[in-house]
């Protein structure tokens, strides 16, 4: 019996033994330093705190510079990406209204970016049918920021248009408030860089608008017809706004409702000269050719010249 109880006394013993062997081996494995605990805690909170942020591509609009709007934010860049400048602007305010493009890059012609300006149109206000229309520009490549009020209410937006012939001299075109083929539209200029802008006198013109601008502080266009349209609709301004006037296009018998829609004309020489293509539905020679007129008295009236194939 006494040799019994020894033996077992014996067991229990080298059992207690290789338990704490096996205890000291396990410690020696898993426990971690306090700062590796740390890196764990962190790693456990956040995921993917290792992953690194996709980089921005900009989308060029010169040499350089560029926009993204990526990360669900507007970001400017002067070097080609290498730094940006966020835009203090939220996106769906910039693509607000019926026409919202693909809202993978902003809406053409909404905007203006290069070396000297950056400028974006946007919308303020919960109701569509009344929003303010601002213009957020910077002079000093984004270092700071403006907003220029250019309508305090405006009806549902479609059409939207800014750009800067200089300095000073700027205008804004917008149209809404659609129903079928009818709009309402309306010409703003600025002559304080944007600091301000006056509304011009109204076209009398409702339907739908295809573009419009000034090439010069005075002299100004715009174009109306976008859905199936058989002529040129086309007026002119030589007074900032202040009136308007249906131009006279001479179309050759032979062109008639082929060229149907007017450009925005351009100075060339001692004349102005536009482009007249084919609308939405052209089909003579592939829909690509357009026809060129000519003005000698600043847009009243356009004479035929020739017709051109577009450079691609």
């Amino acid at each position: 019996m006494k040799k019994l109880i020894i033996t077992v006394a014996i067991l229990m013993v080298l059992v207690i033994c290789i338990a704490i062997v096996a205890f000291q081996e396990d410690g020696q494995t898993t426990l971690s330093t306090p700062e590796q605990i740390f890196e764990e805690q962190k790693e456990t909170e956040n995921p993917s705190a290792e992953l690194e942020l996709d980089p921005l591509h900009p989308i060029l609009t010169e040499d350089s510079i560029g926009y993204s709007l990526q990360s669900d934010e507007l970001n400017i860049t002067y070097n080609n990406g290498k730094s940006w400048t966020t835009v203090p602007v939220a996106i769906s305010d910039l693509f607000s209204g019926e026409y919202n493009g693909n809202q993978q890059e902003l809406i053409e012609n909404s905007f203006v970016l290069n070396k000297e300006r950056a400028a974006f149109l946007y919308t303020d206000g919960q109701n569509l049918a009344s929003q303010r229309v601002v213009l957020k520009y910077s002079m000093d490549q984004g270092n700071t920021w403006q907003d220029g009020v250019v309508s305090e209410q405006f009806p549902v937006l479609r059409f939207r248009k800014v750009a800067f012939l200089n300095d000073q001299f700027g205008y804004v075109i917008l149209s809404g408030d659609r129903t079928m083929s009818q709009e309402y539209s309306v010409v703003f200029i600025t002559n304080d860089g944007g600091v301000t802008w006056k509304e011009t006198n109204d076209s009398g013109v409702t339907r739908l608008i295809s573009d419009g601008g000034f090439i010069d502080e005075t002299t100004g266009f715009l174009s109306f017809g976008t859905i199936n349209p058989e002529e040129p609709d086309f007026y002119v301004t030589q007074n900032s706004g202040e009136s308007w006037t249906k131009s006279n296009i001479q179309i050759p018998t032979e062109f008639k409702q082929i060229f149907v829609t007017a450009e925005i004309p351009f100075k060339e020489d001692d004349h102005l000269a536009v482009l007249i293509n084919q609308g939405p539905n052209g089909d003579y020679q592939g829909g690509k050719v357009k026809g060129k007129f000519i003005s000698t008295d600043n847009g009243l009236n356009w004479t035929f010249q020739k017709e051109v194939v577009p450079c691609e």
